[in-house]
């Protein structure tokens, strides 16, 4: 009988672990709706201006996905944007109080003006991204690395891609100081002067480096300069800025959030915002899609990324700077934790 009974009680158990489990997961499904019905409430309060610096390149493709399906609105926020060459100019917009922020500058001229001691953060990144080339001309005897020994090589000054380049040129037994570099500040001269012969080679962003390549035609020659190491597009703010605005933060970032999954759920139509907003056509969109990483976060090798071209900056006597500052003060993580915390990974 005790045995018996013993199954009964067992079999009893379980039904109630049943029921219970069902109960938690009925909770859960009630809970998780009304928690995504609620993030998707459009902002019923005041609508507030920002000024966004941004340089045109498809790393951008969180900021354009918002700003094309209405994710800024629907946060309340009043988006203006201006157009700029360079990330590296994008980011002066900010430093000279003409923007309230930049997005998809690189860390490269963040990393630069901080050693220049300016007080700036970053509040995520929105893409990770290997779309830097060097594109050189075959008819200059250009046909191996080391054929650039000598050369003229266009880049933009103050940019990621001449970090790149001149890391490219490390590697390969050369130096800055095996080259002429030409200061090249907008997309049509990166373009323009290999094509036409003013420089012999031009190290340079897609779609750029395409067309500088398309140019050319079997006169080109083309490496990728990364080496495997993606520049990081950021969302960057002087921190009066940021300390004044934390709600802003928050809003502007929950759109760039709403962007990321609609990339996910809708890629061939974020494809085509991305082509419209550069003019690219279908073949080179799925090309460089695969180049990059739309997704919002704050990686601890970004600060790798930092030290590294930090340690770069100063070995070539390109700052004024002679240590390497600890960037975790340069990192403002609160936003992003609100938004997407399980993106946050920095280590101070």
């Amino acid at each position: 009988m005790y045995f018996l009974g013993g199954k009964r009680l067992a079999g009893k158990s379980k039904r109630n672990l049943v029921v219970t489990a069902a109960i938690i997961l009925v909770v859960a499904i009630v809970l998780s709706s009304f928690i995504y019905i609620n993030s998707q409430k459009p902002y019923a309060g005041k609508i507030e201006s920002i000024s966004v610096a941004y340089s045109p390149f498809e790393s951008l493709t969180l900021f354009w996905v918002a700003q094309e399906k209405g994710y800024f609105t629907q946060n309340g926020l009043s988006v203006t944007s201006n157009k700029y060459a360079t990330g590296s100019a994008a980011l002066d917009g900010v430093l000279n109080s003409e923007d309230d922020v930049v997005i998809g500058a690189s860390e490269f001229p963040f990393t630069a003006s901080i050693l220049n001691s300016n007080r700036i953060s970053t509040i995520a990144s929105i893409s990770k991204s290997e779309f830097i080339y060097l594109v050189g001309r075959v008819d200059r005897g250009i046909h191996e690395i080391s054929d650039l020994k000598g050369k003229t090589i266009g880049v933009a000054f103050g940019t990621i891609a001449q970090f790149y380049l001149g890391r490219f040129l490390d590697l390969n037994s050369l130096n800055l100081q095996d080259v002429t570099l030409v200061n090249l500040k907008t997309s049509s001269e990166w373009v323009d002067a290999v094509v036409n012969g003013s420089v012999d080679a031009v190290a340079t962003a897609q779609p750029s480096a395409n067309l500088a390549e398309a140019g050319l035609g079997t006169n080109a020659v083309v490496w990728s300069i990364q080496s495997n190491q993606p520049l990081y597009a950021e969302v960057i703010a002087s921190d009066d800025w940021i300390t004044s605005h934390p709600e802003l933060v928050i809003r502007f970032l929950k759109s760039l959030l709403q962007a990321e999954n609609f990339i996910i759920n809708y890629p061939t139509e974020a494809k085509t915002i991305v082509k419209n907003q550069l003019n690219l056509t279908d073949a080179y969109t799925a090309t460089v899609w695969s180049q990059n990483q739309f997704s919002l976060s704050l990686d601890q090798s970004l600060l790798l990324a930092m030290q590294d071209e930090a340690q770069w900056l100063i070995r070539n006597n390109l700052t004024n700077a002679t240590t390497v500052p600890n960037f975790i003060n340069n990192v403002y993580v609160d936003g992003l934790k609100s938004v997407k915390p399980s993106t946050v990974n920095i280590i101070g």
